[in-house]
C-alpha cells in the first residue's frame, strides 16, 4: 500500500492523471472479491497479508481521486490466469498428454467450452464494474497460449460443435466476445491489448486497442487506427527493461504519432494516450520508486508535448529534469539519479 500511495503522489508531481492497475497474475490473486472470496483465500501469496481487501481498494480510489488521477483496474484472461485456479480450479483447462491422459496438475487457460466459466465472470465483473467507478475495465487478453486448449478433448468437442474447425483463434475470439458482451451489459467500456486486435477478434467500434509489443509498433499503430480503433501506447515505454547509463532520454525521444504517415488528423485524433509500464518480474516495493522514477518524467513530458515533432535533449532540459528529480527527494521520495556522477541535490544527506 504504502508504494502504491507513494506512486500516486509521484504522478501527481509530474501530471499523469491514470493508474493501470494490474491488479491479478499467474502468480498470485491479491484482491478480495466479496462475491469469490476463495479466489484470494487459495490464490494469493498470503491470504492474510499479501490482499487488498475492500478498505484497501477504497483508500487507493480516495488517494488517487483527490490528486486528479483514475484508477484503471485491470483483470486479464483468458491467459495469466494460473492463480485463480487455486480457488475455483474448474475455471482452467485441463491439460493433456500425447496418450490423451491429464497430466496432473497441469492447467492452461481459462475453459471458454464451459459455460460455468462465463457465469463465474459475469458475477465478478459485475463486483468489479461497482468497485471501480472508472468508466474504463482493461480485459487484457494478452498472450494465450493454445497448447492445453488444443489437449483437451472437451475443448476439442466444444470446437466441433462450435464448427471452428482447428482454429484457435476463432475460440479466443469467441471468449473475448462473450466478455466484452458482458461488459457492455454493465455500462462500461473496455480495452483490450493488441493480440485481441492481431488474432482478428471482432471488436466493438468503441474498443480501445493498447499496443505493447516493442517491435513494430508504428505499423501497429497505423493498422488500429485504419481500422477506426481507438489505441493507448505502450510499447516504446517498459521501464522495467533497464540498461546501464542514462536511457531516460530514449522514452523523452519517442514521438508516439510517428506512425501516421499520411499525416491524417483521424489517425492522431484515434491515440487516446500513453502509458509507462513498470512490471513486477524484478520489482517489488523496495525498488519500485527508485527504478520508475525520474525516469517515468521523460514519458510524462513526452506525451503532454502535444506535437509530433522529435524533441532534442539539450543541457537545459537535463537541467530541468535534475530540478524535478530534487523536488520528489525533498518530498520524501526514493527517486533514482538522472544522469552519471557530478550532480547532486541539497537533500541527498539525508536519504
Amino acid at each position: 500500500m504504502r508504494a502504491i500511495f507513494e506512486t500516486l503522489d509521484a504522478m501527481e508531481m509530474n501530471k499523469m492523471n491514470v493508474l493501470h492497475w494490474h491488479l491479478v497474475d499467474d502468480q498470485s490473486f491479491p484482491f478480495v472479491s466479496e462475491t469469490y472470496p476463495e479466489l484470494s483465500e487459495k490464490g494469493a501469496f498470503n491470504a492474510r497479508t499479501h490482499v487488498y481487501h475492500r478498505k484497501d481498494v477504497e483508500a487507493v480510489l480516495e488517494y488517487a481521486r483527490v490528486r486528479g488521477i483514475r484508477v484503471l483496474a485491470e483483470f486479464d484472461t483468458p491467459g495469466h490466469t494460473q492463480s485463480w485456479g487455486k480457488g475455483m480450479p474448474k475455471l482452467l483447462t485441463q491439460c493433456y498428454d500425447k496418450d490423451h491422459k491429464p497430466k496432473l496438475g497441469i492447467w492452461g487457460v481459462l475453459d471458454p467450452s464451459q459455460e460455468a466459466t462465463f457465469e463465474v465472470l459475469q458475477k465478478l465483473f459485475l463486483e468489479l464494474s461497482r468497485r471501480f467507478p472508472e468508466q474504463y475495465l482493461h480485459l487484457g487478453g494478452d498472450e494465450v497460449d493454445f497448447s492445453c486448449w488444443q489437449s483437451n478433448p472437451g475443448v476439442k468437442a466444444f470446437m466441433e460443435r462450435m464448427h471452428f474447425g482447428n482454429d484457435y483463434k476463432r475460440l479466443e475470439s469467441y471468449y473475448i466476445q462473450r466478455v466484452v458482451k458482458m461488459v457492455e451489459s454493465l455500462a462500461k467500456s473496455y480495452i483490450v491489448w493488441q493480440e485481441v486486435f492481431d488474432d482478428n477478434v471482432t471488436l466493438a467500434p468503441d474498443t480501445v486497442v493498447h499496443v505493447w509489443k516493442g517491435k513494430g509498433w508504428q505499423l501497429e499503430m497505423q493498422k488500429v487506427t485504419e481500422r477506426g480503433l481507438r489505441v493507448l501506447l505502450s510499447a516504446p515505454w517498459y521501464l522495467n527493461h533497464i540498461s546501464y547509463g542514462t536511457d531516460w532520454i530514449k522514452y523523452y525521444e519517442v514521438d508516439p504519432l510517428n506512425f501516421n504517415p499520411a499525416n491524417s488528423s483521424k489517425a492522431t485524433d484515434l491515440v487516446m494516450g500513453g502509458e509507462a509500464c513498470m512490471w513486477g518480474e524484478w520489482v517489488d516495493a523496495s525498488n519500485l520508486i527508485s527504478r520508475t522514477w525520474p525516469r517515468a518524467s521523460a514519458v510524462a513530458e513526452r506525451l503532454w508535448w502535444g506535437t509530433n515533432t522529435k524533441p532534442t535533449v539539450t543541457p537545459a532540459i537535463k537541467s530541468r529534469f535534475h530540478d524535478q528529480h530534487c523536488r520528489m527527494q525533498t518530498l520524501g521520495l526514493r527517486v533514482g539519479p538522472i544522469d552519471g556522477p557530478g550532480l547532486y541535490c541539497p537533500c541527498d544527506y539525508a536519504m
